[in-house]
């Protein structure tokens, strides 16, 4: 039987973000070994505010609240990791000139809009130009349909790519030592590191199942939508930038639905339609989630007791805030 109070995160660098019902909690693993955490009191909006939880708004609500925290608890990690990286060099006797605030905030946001620059040429202009280079823009649906797998074929590339970059590598431990630790929980074990690993890195939850919704549902609400416009507003081809134009608005909406379908699978995992439905996020889970070692596994668990305000005292932590 599963808990009723779910929990859930992301990896950071050298540790792990826990999301529980009233705070977040990041941990993370230090060089010497010692486990720092940093609790923020968090409660969802879609919780506060009865229109933002009403079904797909409160899905895109929590797409816009997981990537701000998201990003925040990344630049924690990066800062607490940045600092053990300045001490080696400073015990090798090499002289750290430390950026100045401005050039750092400037280097951030530019690597920002490139990420986002780069994101939106993958999965947004390029497969719509090569639809309608194949002229496919007379055929909505094929059109959809060809764009669709194109920005599939292009995320699972890019995600293995990147897998095989030794620092994302062991974030991917640290997301599966997440994925364990949520999976242990959820099924009533015994919380100890030997149990824990006894689970798997995978969970039907998963961030990586949610992009493989958004994307899968995109085709279809694109086609029915281009097919309306093209029928009885154009009368006849849309033509490609106006396309991604308002594709790119309805990315809200595709969201919305894409959230309460990973919430309805979640909740019926022996659906046979559900089962169907989960297997590409899952399947691309033996690549976002690796094997984690013990110390990973503490990490996370430290992050989870933490975050569902449980006894985390056994465990050797340094409380940097709350």
């Amino acid at each position: 039987m599963k808990k009723e109070i779910s929990v859930g995160g992301q990896a950071v660098i050298e540790g792990v973000m826990m999301r529980g019902p009233e705070r977040l909690a990041t941990a993370v693993r230090r060089k010497n070994g010692d486990i720092e955490l940093k609790l923020t009191p968090f409660i969802s909006l879609t919780q506060k505010n009865r229109v933002f939880g009403l079904p797909i708004i409160r899905g895109f609500i929590s797409l816009i609240e997981m990537m701000k925290i998201g990003l925040s608890t990344l630049n924690f990690s990066a800062e607490r990791y940045e600092l053990d990286l300045i001490a080696e060099e400073e015990a090798r006797g090499k002289v750290n000139k430390k950026k100045g605030k401005w050039a750092e905030k400037a280097s951030e946001i530019a690597s920002y809009v490139l990420a986002f620059g780069l994101a939106f040429v993958l999965f947004g202009l390029l497969p719509y130009k090569l639809a309608d280079w194949m002229k496919l823009s007379r055929q909505d649906f094929f059109f959809n349909l060809f764009a669709g797998c194109i920005r599939i074929v292009f995320f699972v590339l890019y995600v293995w790519l990147i897998s095989l970059m030794k620092d994302v590598k062991r974030l991917f431990r640290y997301h599966g030592a997440e994925h364990k630790n949520v999976n242990a929980y959820e099924h009533n074990s015994n919380l100890q590191i030997s149990d824990i690993q006894r689970y798997t890195t995978i969970h039907p939850r998963c961030g990586t199942s949610f992009i493989f919704f958004v994307l899968l549902v995109g085709i279809l609400f694109f086609s029915i939508t281009d097919a309306l416009v093209s029928q009885f507003i154009l009368g006849g081809p849309i033509p490609v930038y106006l396309r991604l134009g308002y594709h790119l608005l309805l990315i809200p909406i595709i969201s919305g639905i894409s959230y309460e379908v990973l919430k309805f699978s979640g909740k019926n995992l022996k659906h046979p339609v559900v089962k169907v439905m989960t297997v590409p996020g899952m399947a691309l889970q033996r690549i976002t989630t690796q094997p984690p070692d013990d110390d990973m596994i503490e990490t996370a668990l430290v992050a989870m007791k933490a975050a569902l305000d449980m006894d985390y005292s056994e465990h050797k932590v340094t409380l940097l805030g709350i």
